[in-house]
């Protein structure tokens, strides 16, 4: 064991071997940084504003984009910190606290979209007591039971992150801090902390993709049940824009994972460029999707911008 070094920074790692390339990389990456902030942006700022979106479906919409918004305002400082001017210090407290909101993102998005799922089923298989069941209420008892679920979930292996020895290189291998790179570089046990994620993360995520998957099904079942086409249709289509936003997550997760489990041979920069489509894709997707394939959206997106364009 070596020499330990705890008190010691850990330090970012931007696109390795291409540093005089990083101002130029920042420039998409700002780009997407700051469509995904208007774009989610202007989704909340239309839940909030436009009375015909004040239902369960778009509340749920507003829980994603604020999930969304936040996953972007987690990693953005550290990334372009990195790629403008170099700077790759991070303190542990803050490096532990970035690890935990990430994480904890990650699965309200996932809890997110299974009560999005939770909606449409009792929409489409119960529409006369839609309302009565998704209350304002049980809406909100179901977005804080969605973030009290994963930042408990979460905490145990963060918490432990504190207690470690830091005694191998302090070079983390991405510009922002993830777990499962922080305790590559801790000189104890970490067993449970190697354990626990793929146990319980990994299930969570897993049981939720079943559910919404069995709720389609159901779903399914039902539309195919309902006699008139154009009404078959009409149900169908409120599905659609919620479909897309689980396949862009579930199909970023699973590209992640088999790239971090098979791609040992790939080249480094495959892993890190991966990592910032699991973090980007979703965010930026998303509101393009509800944009294009919701029509309450689209029109209060038009009303937006000729409102706007008046004023000028």
């Amino acid at each position: 064991m070596g020499l330990n070094t705890t008190d010691l920074p850990f330090y970012l790692t931007g696109f390795p071997g291409m540093e005089k390339a990083h101002p130029w990389i920042s420039i998409p990456l700002l780009v997407v940084y700051m469509s995904i902030i208007l774009g989610n942006g202007i989704l909340l700022f239309l839940i909030r504003d436009d009375h015909n979106l004040h239902e369960p479906m778009y509340y749920f919409l507003a829980m994603l984009a604020t999930t969304d918004l936040g996953v972007t305002l987690t990693t953005m400082p550290t990334v372009l910190g990195v790629l403008w001017i170099n700077h790759r210090e991070i303190g542990h407290g803050a490096c532990f606290s970035q690890a935990y909101f990430i994480h904890t993102l990650s699965i309200v998005e996932s809890g997110v979209l299974l009560a999005m799922a939770y909606d449409r089923f009792i929409a489409i298989r119960n529409p006369l007591r839609y309302t009565s069941i998704l209350t304002n209420t049980r809406v909100m008892k179901i977005g804080i039971g969605v973030l009290t679920r994963a930042s408990l979930s979460i905490m145990p292996i963060i918490i432990r992150l504190h207690w470690f020895p830091y005694c191998r290189s302090h070079v983390l291998s991405h510009a922002f801090c993830l777990h499962q790179d922080v305790i590559k570089l801790a000189c104890a046990d970490i067993a449970f902390n190697r354990l626990y994620p793929v146990v319980v993360v990994f299930a969570m995520v897993l049981l939720d993709f079943l559910i919404i998957f069995f709720s389609y099904i159901l779903i399914l079942k039902t539309v195919m049940g309902i006699a008139s086409g154009e009404a078959r249709a009409k149900a169908l289509n409120t599905c659609v824009s919620h479909i897309c936003c689980i396949l862009v997550f579930y199909i970023t997760v699973v590209g992640l994972t088999f790239i971090h489990r098979f791609g040992k041979n790939a080249p480094h920069v495959v892993h890190i460029t991966m990592s910032y489509v699991y973090f980007l894709f979703p965010p930026f997707m998303n509101p393009v999707i509800y944009s294009i394939k919701t029509k309450q959206i689209q029109s209060g997106i038009l009303r937006l911008f000729s409102l706007s364009h008046s004023r000028a």
